[in-house]
């Protein structure tokens, strides 16, 4: 599969839809022609899958779809179970997993990873230490993480995964010496005006989605999964 960097370079911005659950939400992501998609491997969620079920929807996409496992807090004996059930997945940590952590890991697995990082609303603070209080600590985290083939950038909310919030993008510093995922409260209405603005400063971005596209947790829609999908390439081509 081309790298993150190489299809924005190219000024296609790689779409990843999160949370899938059922066969007919991975057939219409793999019709839209998205990039790739996300299994949920932490059982508090509504949307978690466990390694068969992945195993069994994996087994669905087409070549250059690429499948990613998302985890929280897991141990090595669980991500390990899940890797070997989806071999082809990336992995992508979303609790408070250290960079060498990540980094062991997903180099002892042979795998690439995206590292999570929640980015708190205007206005608020939280005492997370994988929460960016400012753009500078942003940056900071960037070299902290530097083996992550991205960054993905949610809105914080309290507990763990998405609470379908946007947080103030334009706040992203320009420095930031990574690939970036946009994520948190993304839809069909605002991820045009959202690849717009990132994209027109120089950032090498991708977008990821789960509610936006969902008639109800866990359960995509098809059509909003094409209305996202549009929006992202309309707003590509407008950048051209």
């Amino acid at each position: 599969m081309p790298s993150l960097r190489t299809l924005t370079s190219f000024n296609h911005t790689p779409i990843k839809v999160c949370g899938l659950t059922r066969e007919e939400d991975v057939d219409a992501c793999a019709k839209e022609g998205v990039n790739a998609i996300g299994f949920v491997f932490y059982e508090k969620s509504p949307r978690y899958v466990n390694p068969d079920r992945a195993h069994e929807l994996a087994l669905r996409l087409p070549a250059f779809i690429t499948p990613v496992l998302l985890f929280v807090n897991a141990s090595v004996a669980q991500i390990r179970e899940a890797a070997k059930a989806v071999p082809s997945a990336w992995l992508q940590f979303h609790g408070d997993e250290s960079p060498a952590f990540c980094t062991e890991v997903a180099k002892d697995l042979g795998r690439s990873y995206i590292r999570a990082l929640r980015i708190p609303l205007e206005s608020e603070v939280q005492e997370d230490k994988n929460t960016p209080q400012t753009p500078s600590e942003l940056v900071e985290y960037s070299h902290q993480y530097n083996t992550a083939q991205a960054l993905l950038l949610d809105a914080y909310v309290p507990g763990y995964g998405g609470g379908g919030k946007t947080f103030n993008w334009s706040l992203i510093p320009q420095n930031v010496n990574a690939h970036l995922v946009l994520s948190g409260g993304l839809t069909p209405a605002n991820v045009g005006d959202a690849v717009r603005t990132l994209k027109t400063r120089g950032r090498s971005l991708s977008v990821d989605v789960s509610s936006g596209v969902e008639q109800s947790k866990g359960i995509k829609d098809a059509s909003l999964i094409h209305q996202f999908v549009k929006s992202v390439r309309l707003a590509d081509q407008s950048l051209r």
